[in-house]
């Protein structure tokens, strides 16, 4: 992948987040370089447990590294362990039917949230309101403009994918048959001759631009074409369809949100390409020659299906925690969030049980170019009732090119709700079907933390999930004087103004400070 910035074009290395940035001037966390100082050090298994979409279990770079259940046997029907989960042997997934069939779509919290109280104020005279009542009213009002005038944005902008695809399909093809290529590329594209009185000039002209920011061939641009769309097209038929509603696949009492035991153990699921790449980033097995080295080398994934092309359910959510805390995970990544809370408090409660028993939570920040110190992006550290989780940290993405574009533009960020900043653009990692491909996100920016908190964890047993916490804020890397982008904006702003620490995830730093606070050494 090439990408350009103030007039030059480099490409990143597939493997930048491990690299340091003195030594190679990447906004890498000098993994590679904190395994130089642990080679004498035996480490222990840790053990990850991924709440996600699912996650490929049998790719050639993951297969050796899934969390398996020792306690249960495979396929016969029985709950052996008496965990409440029958055959669940790689983890369990909180979005299936007992009948083997899985939620793939679903709709947003927003949606859910206006199907909801649209119910409850259905036919009631709003001047009569008081207290509560009220207040639920003027925010189902809220929700209710929000959710319109987001179906009006994305009706207008599948339309206009609709007809970009649609004119640059013939614009690629009449160039093929006129002037006999085989495939249209940027370089191809360039080279072209047209009179500028060329009924086709002004199509060629909009195929360029179309080069610089979807790809260097036709096929690249019209398959991120067609993703646009669909992805517009799907939201419209699922995310923002109040009247689309896949729970009863699952089967559950919805309206409980601590009942357990609902779902299936198909982790995978209809689409585990989010879950993959996750999982790809944190374990990717090292060593082996093939596809990527994943940041942890002795680590086992735990899979936990929650996510759907929707938003979560905190219900599953809190499930998820629970599942992943009783079945011995160390550290739960949750690459995953929502602009609105069904249920805080359910997931609040198990957040609070993760703390008690010493389970350390790493959460995206989410991918809305937003300051979360004033937006929402659920769920958070904060709890309804007050106070903070001591056990939980918040990720931004962090890039690899130079200033001002350092930061990833989409990344959400905050000064008190964003802890720290890790790599998250550009990442290379697994995806379904032995395949490989990079992907953007804080999505990818939290399972690198994670996977170095796995490392501190797995080389030094003895520290907590508190501890381990304020090393990596403490040791994050500083970088004085960086002046990045604003996300969403072209602002610029100090890099150390865009977080609690105010720095990137560094696992040399953090080796060389758990060495001192460790007690194991």
């Amino acid at each position: 992948m090439s990408f350009t910035l103030a007039g030059w074009s480099q490409s990143p290395s597939k493997n930048w987040m491990l690299l340091d940035h003195t030594q190679d001037g990447v906004y890498g966390m000098s993994v590679e370089k904190a395994y130089g100082i642990l080679k004498n050090r035996k480490p222990r298994k840790v053990v990850v447990a991924v709440i996600d979409s699912g996650v490929d279990t049998d790719h050639e770079d993951l297969k050796e590294v899934i969390w398996k259940n020792i306690d249960e046997i495979p396929g016969n029907g029985i709950d052996d362990d008496k965990n409440g989960y029958v055959d669940d042997m790689n983890g369990w997934n909180f979005i299936g039917g007992k009948d083997g069939k899985n939620v793939e779509h679903d709709t947003y919290e927003m949606t859910r949230l206006y199907v909801m109280y649209g119910k409850k104020f259905e036919g009631k005279d709003a001047t009569k309101l008081k207290g509560a009542e009220k207040k639920e009213y003027e925010k189902y009002q809220k929700i209710k403009a929000e959710l319109e005038q987001k179906r009006a944005e994305y009706e207008s902008e599948k339309g206009s994918f609709e007809m970009l695809a649609t004119e640059l399909g013939k614009t690629i093809n009449e160039i093929k048959r006129r002037y006999g290529m085989e495939e249209v590329t940027s370089e191809n594209l360039q080279e072209l001759k047209i009179d500028e009185k060329d009924s086709l000039v002004t199509s060629v002209n909009m195929l360029k631009l179309m080069f610089m920011f979807l790809g260097n061939n036709d096929k690249e641009v019209m398959k991120n074409l067609n993703e646009g769309l669909q992805h517009y097209a799907g939201a419209l038929e699922y995310g923002l369809n109040p009247s689309f509603d896949p729970r009863p696949i699952v089967g559950d009492n919805y309206a409980n949100s601590y009942e357990t035991g609902y779902g299936n153990n198909d982790v995978k699921g209809p689409d585990p390409s989010h879950g993959t790449h996750v999982a790809g980033i944190i374990a990717g097995k090292r060593g082996n020659g093939i596809g990527l080295d994943g940041i942890a080398d002795n680590v086992e994934i735990m899979v936990i299906r929650v996510v759907p092309d929707g938003d979560e359910r905190d219900k599953d959510v809190a499930n998820g925690i629970r599942y992943a805390v009783d079945n011995g995970a160390n550290i739960i990544n949750m690459s995953f969030g929502k602009a609105y809370a069904y249920d805080k408090a359910a997931v609040d409660a198990a957040v609070k049980y993760a703390e008690k028993k010493g389970v350390l939570l790493v959460h995206a920040a989410g991918n809305d170019s937003q300051d979360i110190d004033t937006t929402s992006n659920f769920p958070t550290k904060k709890y309804v009732k007050g106070g903070y989780a001591k056990n939980w940290l918040e990720i931004g993405a962090m890039g690899w090119e130079p200033a001002p574009g350092s930061v990833g533009s989409f990344s959400n960020y905050g000064r008190k709700n964003v802890d720290i900043f890790a790599p998250g653009v550009d990442i290379y990692s697994t995806m379904p079907g032995n395949e490989y491909a990079f992907e953007n996100g804080t999505s990818m920016a939290a399972p690198s933390t994670s996977g170095v908190a796995a490392v501190l964890m797995s080389y030094f047993p003895d520290l907590t999930a508190a501890q381990v916490k304020n090393i990596l804020m403490k040791t994050a890397a500083h970088y004085p004087g960086l002046m990045v982008s604003r996300p969403g904006t072209e602002d610029l702003t100090d890099f150390s103004t865009l977080s609690v620490s105010g720095g990137v995830v560094n696992l040399y730093n953090a080796v060389q400070e758990a060495l001192k606070v460790s007690k194991s050494n």
